[in-house]
């Protein structure tokens, strides 16, 4: 048994999509913060961890670089080649496993926006501690279904005096941008986390299989 070059090459490619895809979404809050020009109130501050920059970005590209090189049979006539598309991959699990968890306590906390008491970057601080805090009741996403997630005063008007107009997916308010930019981003990233991992554990299998197994005397040809 060898490595399937077509299997390969479409982990690679799949890896390659999803690693940009990524970026794109951790970059998208931020590019909505400075069209906002609003330094008092970010969307969060989950961002600035990197999710997809880093987890599911730069610690992809080696992984997705040696899938890539199955197309000319650079990794895929060799044991030590399958054996370092398998490696590789390890520090793609890792990349998107850290991807996830940032995206999920993104999602459970929300923006800032809904938070205005404690709008600052304490209120989203990422760490393995406040993230094993996370149960199934508390990922219930009532910041975003609630018709505004802004706390009222007792004048009856929302902090900021940012108008509520019960709409989720309004986009013309900012606490509409904010929560749509919030969860579209970070759902969007929590997905890319998981569809990476399943790529990266199918490459690790036929990689493993393949360095196991060794290649054939067809493909040494090629060597």
């Amino acid at each position: 048994m060898t490595c399937c070059e077509g299997w390969t090459t479409c982990n690679g490619v799949s890896l390659l999509v999803l690693l940009l895809l990524g970026i794109l979404l951790n970059s998208f809050p931020l590019v909505v913060k400075l069209v906002d020009k609003d330094d008092k109130n970010p969307i969060s501050c989950f961002e600035w961890w990197f999710p997809g920059i880093i987890g599911a970005g730069l610690m992809t590209i080696p992984a997705a670089a040696m899938a890539l090189a199955a197309r000319k049979r650079a990794c895929c006539n060799n044991r030590v080649g399958m054996f370092l598309s398998s490696l590789f991959n390890v520090f793609t699990i890792i990349g998107a496993t850290y991807c996830m968890m940032v995206s999920l306590q993104a999602l459970v906390v929300g923006p800032l926006i809904c938070k205005p008491q404690v709008n600052n970057t304490v209120n989203c601080e990422f760490s393995f501690s406040n993230f094993s805090n996370i149960d199934i009741d508390s990922f219930n996403l009532n910041w975003f279904l609630k018709k505004s997630c802004i706390p009222s005063n007792s004048s009856g008007h929302t902090y900021n005096n940012i108008t509520a107009t019960g709409k989720n997916w309004d986009f013309e308010t900012k606490e509409g941008r904010h929560k749509t930019t919030h969860i579209s981003a970070f759902v969007g990233l929590l997905i890319v986390g998981i569809l990476q991992i399943l790529f990266a554990l199918s490459q690790m299998v036929i990689g493993l299989l393949g360095c196991l197994c060794g290649v054939s005397k067809k493909r040494n040809r090629y060597v």
